[in-house]
């Protein structure tokens, strides 16, 4: 399978040449700089679009694109008032718009945009397998030689271009020594980037390369040692499973069934629930993450009540490192979306994202009935979901932004099916002539 065209060439050799980005330190400068080409790519390809256009090349952006590019600009609005009510300064909103939301939270609606390209997701899913046979083969090599490195081998020099330090950084990809992550700044954003890859990688429909995509997504979110990644797995395989057969008339027997026994076992099963956290609250793992529970738990505490009393409709428009505690100085909303989203933009902003990722989740529900892409991206929303509890999931869009991209190609489901159907229309009205 190769690229047959210049969108698709650049998604190609961008993923499979990501260990070489990752070592130059330019996967924050490359990723939104490939978003924004392919914006413009697509804008002249929509300017020079006619009637005389082939249908499948044809630019038609879904509804569900349009609601995320709106939902962004709503998220920058609430930032720059953000700023101004808290008399930031210009350089402070400029700083915040270039070196932030034009390489983060642009990126939730420029890769959708992008899917509206003749981008084929078969293409993505290939690409993302051959990344994971190379991290599979680097695996092994890490756990051998990473812990004979310095944590941090260097930082590049591509950092003049601004944002977190930590995007630049080049590691021995081990935190404490068994922690993995690879390209990954963090332990927690691998385990992100690796359910949602796997995600892609079992749409693959070579059954060699899924097995391997599929065994070194596996080994990566078990290699983070991310509880959150660990559990999302499951949770995602089970979730898109079911509701891409909602309509089946089995399904709908065995959920009836199942919350008839969920009904009459809840005693039970709460019962076995609190005996399980007990266990685990008394192992070696919940022990080495009970500071970190701690933690995030008196930062979100921190940042609730400030955005409650301070800014409760714009936000503060930044993000600072909260007053001392006994626990740790950390930034406000850097381990919890949803802390980070009223804390910074307010309600306006935690609203305008809400409701795009509500009708994201819907508008890929009904189209998983009959899209095995829609299923794709239908998890990717699952597991986004899932790690706005855990992490700020937004600052790693430059590294998981394959999976916005079919979010992209699997809105535009019906878009595709529509002009096809005005192909064959034109077809037989010409044959009837």
């Amino acid at each position: 399978m190769k690229p047959q065209n210049l969108p698709e060439k650049l998604v190609w050799y961008y993923i499979i040449g990501t260990y070489v980005i990752y070592l130059l330190g330019a996967q924050f400068v490359l990723a939104p700089l490939l978003a924004y080409f392919l914006m413009f790519y697509l804008l002249w390809k929509w300017w020079k679009q006619t009637e005389e256009t082939p249908l499948e090349e044809r630019i038609a952006i879904p509804l569900s694109t349009w609601v995320w590019i709106v939902a962004t600009l709503v998220i920058q609005i609430a930032l720059i008032i953000g700023h101004l009510d808290f008399n930031y300064g210009l350089t402070r909103i400029v700083k915040s718009l270039l070196s932030y939301w034009l390489r983060t939270w642009a990126l939730f609606a420029l890769f959708p945009l992008a899917g509206s390209l003749n981008i084929r997701p078969q293409i993505v899913y290939r690409a993302v397998c051959i990344l994971c046979l190379q991290s599979l083969v680097l695996i092994p090599i890490v756990y051998l030689v990473g812990p004979y490195l310095p944590a941090v081998l260097y930082t590049s020099p591509l950092r003049i271009f601004g944002g977190d330090r930590a995007a630049y950084m080049v590691t021995d990809m081990l935190v404490a020594g068994y922690r993995l992550t690879l390209f990954a700044p963090f332990s927690p954003s691998l385990g992100l980037i690796a359910n949602i890859f796997f995600c892609l990688v079992s749409q693959e429909s070579n059954r060699k390369w899924r097995l391997i995509g599929m065994t070194s997504t596996v080994a990566m979110i078990v290699l983070t040692v991310s509880r959150a990644a660990i559990v999302c797995l499951p949770f995602v395989l089970v979730s898109v499973w079911c509701l891409s057969n909602l309509v089946r008339p089995w399904m709908q027997m065995a959920v009836g069934f199942a919350s008839f026994a969920v009904g009459i076992l809840s005693t039970t099963a709460i019962d076995f629930l609190e005996y399980s956290k007990e266990l685990f609250n008394n192992n070696q793992f919940r022990a080495n993450a009970a500071n970190s529970s701690r933690w995030r738990a008196t930062v979100a505490r921190i940042g609730l009540e400030r955005w409650w009393n301070q800014a409760l409709v714009w936000g503060h428009g930044y993000h600072d490192a909260p007053t001392p505690t006994p626990v740790v100085r950390v930034p406000i909303g850097s381990h919890d979306t949803w802390t980070f989203m009223l804390y910074v933009y307010g309600l306006v902003g935690c609203f305008a994202f809400v409701v795009a990722f509500a009708w994201s989740f819907i508008d890929l529900l009904v189209k998983a009935q009959f899209s095995q892409h829609a299923k794709a991206g239908l998890g990717v929303v699952l597991v986004l979901s899932i790690f706005t509890f855990a992490v700020q999931m937004v600052d790693y869009s430059y590294m998981y932004w394959p999976g916005l991209l079919i979010l992209g190609i699997a809105f535009k489901d019906r878009q595709r099916d529509a002009l096809l159907r005005q192909r064959n229309w034109s077809r037989s009205m010409a044959l009837s002539d």
